[in-house]
């Protein structure tokens, strides 16, 4: 088996149960006894809480509990991955349309809504409110957060939660022969996975024991053993691999309302959130991005200076980090001498945002690459070529201080202009479009992996990751048997909860198949380092003069394979050969990000549109993705990534957005009204290809690929668009309504000529 499973695409693990419903969700799991929560809210964002009654809800018959803040330790206890900052209900006001100010436990879900109604919430719709960028740099506007929760805090008493500033050089305009100087808009968009989120908890011998959709089980861990005050050892999470994630399961939510629940009654709690409320609990931060570029007359980038400020939401969540890591790749993968970047995180009575794929990302790519393209306008230079001349050499510092250019990334733009078909010509009504993504991957991180390698040869694997589509259990099980010589169908691989398997950070930031691959690969490594002990000895010949390596065992006279020499290894006993390993990545505390890059994400996009001249309906026609992976060890998993992804950022180039009314309401709560990308919208072609130098810091050389489809979809269909119709647009999503808009105000311009 050694050297036949890496680079291939064996099927998928876990697969066939996905795609025929015998998958178990968290929604599929029920235990005895189980109680049924439905949040309590009010229709309003903002709203001062004045009383609680809960009489009538409590007379309800089968319900068990109504919980409101009064059954809840004093102060309000609070909680979130960067600030402590969110209260498992309201205290004293609402600060987002559909914040739970009170949760109905009932025996039946129907009984447990009946109830829900029944709760007089006694409030004062307030007016005001922040909804815009305008509104949270308004002096005027009402405060988000009281600055009692931000103590020590210097802007406390705004509604700028932090500010970051990055950059090196100077500003100086008039090095430059041309200075573009734009302003562009990224809507708030919600991840919209189909798996809804649920939460379960059940009293557990003197702990507690959560089921959650989940993708950070150890964190949910910690953040719950805070919140209860008891021991890591008490709290057991489960976290069966969720149906999709996209970021907006990556944090604790309505855990600690379940969890109260269940502690309180004595009995299983569980909560299931409609798809409108979950528009209610997650999103992406949106964002306005004011970006100068100068440039000189050949094309060459002289410097770039960005406003960037991110919408963020009532609670920090995440959002400030997403901003953060962001925004310091702002320029992206080009070589600028002169940089500023300043980053506003703005808090907003509207939804928390959470992680998103891409992780900020995506709005600042939307704004680097439109501005580049029309710099490439202005001085009559073509859009693959402007990039080419600006773009960082293999092993290039393109940031100071930070990793260097980890690939050849001009390889992944001439593979995307190539497969587009980037100089021929387009018909009228016809355009290409072209741009580039960077995402730094994670900066720091642990993972741990236990590999056991049985009698038979079958192998059973522990690790911490979730698998929530991107097809880790499939990539791992392939490390093992690549590592081990075992038949890819003999490799079982245990996830999701914390009492079987060793610790994980997280799965975020396509870490996945770097980090705890590498975990992996070290406990397979002490396998062999085990066996080779245990064979020199049942040999009777020196440990130096046997070699273990990818299932083969070889020594003076001998060549054969792990799975026929184990039995000689574990000799009459039998039993098995653990490995455990760890891939530790510390932190700098003295970087801007607490940490340098592991890899770096870089992903091409091009694309073909046409766009109606009558009505501004756009169809892709063709879309090209290229990313720079360093090996693809599965590539149809690869493939399937990049597609799925480019489909996602589609979505936010062309359609999505949640609309607000002018009191801060969400008026597109669920399928109907909010417009995500079914098959009649999806482009006619789409390919998607990869560059493999095997120049990873993963096993096998690999990269994380998970996020790079969506990176740059937007810029790049932007472009086309403006070729097929000769307007720009600056405001995303670029609808037809908006292109039909924008044409006919230029056909005004020109006629007032």
């Amino acid at each position: 088996m050694s050297g036949e499973i890496v680079g291939t695409s064996p099927r998928r693990v876990g697969g066939v149960e996905r795609v025929s419903g015998a998958q178990d969700y968290v929604a599929d799991i029920h235990r005895d006894d189980v109680l049924h929560v439905k949040l309590v809210t009010v229709d309003a964002p903002r709203a001062r809480i004045v009383s609680i009654d809960t009489t009538k809800a409590e007379q309800v018959e089968g319900v068990a509990m109504v919980l409101t803040p009064d059954d809840l330790p004093k102060p309000m206890p609070r909680f979130g991955p960067q600030f402590q900052d969110r209260p498992i209900l309201a205290v004293g006001e609402t600060k987002y349309h559909g914040e739970p100010v009170a949760a109905v436990a009932a025996e039946k879900p129907e009984i447990a809504a009946q109830a829900a109604a029944l709760v007089q919430v006694d409030h004062e719709v307030l007016d005001g409110g922040v909804f815009s960028v305008t509104d949270a740099l308004d002096p005027d506007s009402p405060l988000v957060q009281d600055p009692s929760v931000r103590v020590g805090d210097p802007m406390a008493d705004s509604n700028v939660l932090a500010e970051h500033r990055y950059g090196s050089g100077e500003i100086d305009e008039s090095q430059a022969d041309l200075v573009i100087d734009e302003t562009y808009t990224f809507p708030m968009i919600t991840q919209f996975a189909i798996e809804p989120h649920v939460f379960m908890a059940a009293p557990d011998n003197g702990g507690i024991e959560i089921w959650s959709s989940i993708q950070h089980p150890f964190l949910l861990q910690k953040t719950m053993a805070s919140l209860l005050e008891i021991p890591l050892s008490k709290v057991r999470i489960h976290a069966p691999d969720p149906g999709g994630g996209f970021g907006g399961k990556q944090n604790p939510k309505y855990e600690p309302i379940v969890a109260y629940i269940a502690l309180h009654t004595g009995r299983p709690a569980r909560l299931v959130l409609s798809l409108g409320e979950t528009f209610q609990t997650v999103r992406r931060t949106s964002a306005e991005i004011r970006l100068r570029t100068g440039l000189k007359r050949d094309g060459t980038l002289v410097f770039q200076e960005f406003q960037n400020d991110f919408l963020i939401g009532a609670y920090a969540d995440i959002a400030d980090r997403v901003v953060g890591k962001s925004s310091y790749l702002a320029a992206g993968p080009y070589r600028v001498p002169n940089v500023r970047i300043v980053s506003r995180s703005l808090l907003s009575h509207t939804t928390p945002s959470t992680a998103m794929r891409g992780f900020g990302t995506p709005q600042l790519g939307w704004a680097r690459e439109s501005n580049l393209d029309h710099a490439a306008r202005q001085l009559g230079i073509d859009r693959v070529q402007i990039r080419l001349m600006n773009l960082a050499k293999r092993g290039e510092e393109f940031i100071s201080n930070e990793t260097r250019a980890d690939g050849d990334w001009a390889q992944a733009v001439e593979k995307a202009a190539s497969l587009i078909d980037w100089d021929s010509p387009t018909p009228k009504g016809r355009g290409k479009g072209f741009a580039i993504g960077l995402k730094s991957g994670p900066t720091s991180g642990l993972s741990y992996a236990t590999v056991r390698l049985l009698a038979d040869g079958s192998v059973v694997l522990y690790a911490g990751t979730s698998d929530m589509g991107q097809g880790a259990r499939t990539i791992f099980a392939q490390i093992v048997s690549e590592e081990l010589g075992v038949d890819f169908d003999q490799v079982t691989v245990v996830m999701g909860d914390t009492a079987r398997v060793p610790y994980d950070q997280q799965t975020s930031a396509s870490r996945s198949s770097v980090l705890m691959g590498n975990a992996i690969s070290a406990a397979c490594h002490e396998i062999q380092e085990k066996l080779r002990a245990m064979l020199a000895r049942q040999h009777r010949v020196e440990m130096s003069e046997v070699a273990v390596s990818r299932g083969r065992v070889t020594f003076p006279g001998m060549d054969s394979t792990i799975g026929d020499q184990l039995p000689v290894a574990l000799g009459s006993l039998g039993g098995e050969i653990t490995g455990n390993g760890e891939m530790r990545v510390e932190g700098d505390p003295d970087h801007p990000l607490g940490g340098r890059a592991v890899f770096f994400e870089l992903h091409c996009a091009a694309c073909e549109v046409e766009v109606d001249p009558e009505t501004g309906e756009i169809q892709v026609s063709k879309y090209v993705t290229v990313g720079d992976v360093g090996r693809a060890l599965n590539p149809k998993q690869v493939g399937g990534q990049d597609q799925g992804a480019a489909v996602m950022g589609l979505g936010h180039t062309l359609m999505e957005r949640m609309i607000l009314d002018e009191s801060g309401r969400i008026l597109n709560m669920g399928a109907v009204d909010y417009r995500i990308l079914t098959t009649m919208d999806v482009p006619t072609e789409m390919i998607s290809d990869s560059v493999e130098n095997a120049d990873g810091p993963g096993p096998f050389g690999i990269k994380g690929v998970s996020e790079g489809g969506l990176l740059a979809t937007a810029p790049a269909v932007g472009s086309a668009v403006s070729e097929a119709t000769g307007v720009v647009i600056r405001d995303l999503p670029i609808t037809p309504e908006r292109i039909w808009n924008a044409k006919n105000e230029r056909e005004k311009e020109q006629q007032d000529e």
